[in-house]
């Protein structure tokens, strides 16, 4: 039983902290922010423990009614590894906290490959994590790129890719702070950093990526055009896609038609705020031509990186050296079938 912290308790972190407390190897020691509102008293009522980042963080939480445990250097003193899910910029502040600490550490996707030198997707380099004392978990666009080629690439159907991502505009949360309306605004430099960031953790893909930010706060949507080693069934792409226990194949002629529609299935699913944490690939549009491949699927930014946080926790503190094993632990826990 690894005891593990979760530093900053916002969109990402209030997922990671609720995975972590249904794992039987894992042991929520507590969470520790700045914020003492509505999201942080909901942790309260989950019984975590509360933390404060800062002195004046601990006045406003004991002003609140929040009982606090102790401050951040307090929480590092009880655990083995931290998940550190706040800002870049605060990350940035807190890593040489850890490593004066000698606390192996986690952060995001926002952050850089060289603040850990190691990047994270399990289904892809989960041996190279083991027993290391950082890494960052790619970000949600780079999961699921790495989770789809990754597959083909076990079929040894890869030869290379071409994508272009409709991205959301902002979390939904925080759809009255800013976003864009009524237009689209296209990045500015192809490739778009996500698959420079793909290649950080598979240095032999070949990858390209554009990039569009588009008015909407549900998911992101990709559209990818892939070159195969060898003429291929669809049957053929399908049988790889289906070896990813986190890539779930989804049928547009079943109603599943737009990003809303995948929202709303899983909501009925009993999934706690709908998350998907599975790429949602449209089996009936994808198609084959000769050696070419062109398919969709749908990312739930707010999701997707959970079960990657849970196998990266495993594979820091050595308590799981089969990344498959790992993969099958987090799946059954989040009900990932």
């Amino acid at each position: 039983m690894k005891n593990i912290a979760v530093i900053g308790y916002g969109v990402i972190g209030k997922r990671v902290a609720d995975a972590i407390n249904l794992q039987e190897d894992l042991n929520l020691a507590g969470v520790c922010d700045v914020i003492s509102d509505w999201r942080l008293q909901n942790a309260v009522r989950k019984e975590y423990d509360i933390y404060a980042a800062t002195a004046e963080a601990e006045d406003e939480m004991n002003a609140s009614g929040i009982s606090v445990k102790g401050n951040l250097q307090d929480l590092l003193e009880k655990v083995d590894l931290v998940v550190d899910c706040t800002p870049k910029a605060i990350s940035a502040l807190n890593v040489p906290h850890y490593k004066k600490k000698g606390v192996k550490f986690i952060v995001q996707g926002g952050d850089k490959h060289e603040t850990t030198g190691h990047s994270f997707s399990a289904e892809n380099n989960y041996e190279s994590a083991l027993n290391l004392d950082a890494t960052r978990v790619v970000s949600c666009n780079t999961t699921s790129i790495l989770r789809t080629l990754t597959a083909l690439k076990r079929a040894d159907l890869l030869d290379y890719a071409r994508g272009t991502l409709l991205r959301r505009a902002t979390d939904p949360w925080e759809s009255h702070l800013g976003g864009i309306m009524n237009t689209m605004v296209p990045e500015r430099d192809i490739p778009s950093h996500q698959g420079p960031d793909a290649k950080s953790v598979d240095p032999d893909l070949d990858v390209i990526t554009s990039a569009v930010k588009v008015p909407e706060t549900l998911s992101h949507m990709h559209y990818w055009n892939v070159k195969l080693k060898k003429q291929a069934s669809k049957e053929e792409v399908l049988d790889a896609f289906k070896t990813s226990s986190r890539i779930k194949l989804i049928q547009y002629d079943q109603g599943l038609v737009s990003n809303n529609t995948i929202k709303e299935m899983f909501l009925d699913m009993g999934r706690p705020w709908g998350d998907m944490y599975e790429v949602a690939l449209w089996e009936d549009m994808l198609k084959v031509q000769g050696d070419e491949l062109f398919y969709a699927y749908v990312v739930d930014n707010q999701a997707i990186v959970i079960p990657e946080t849970i196998d990266a926790i495993r594979a820091l503190t050595g308590i799981e050296t089969d990344g498959a094993k790992s993969i099958a632990k987090t799946n059954e826990s989040l009900g990932i079938h």
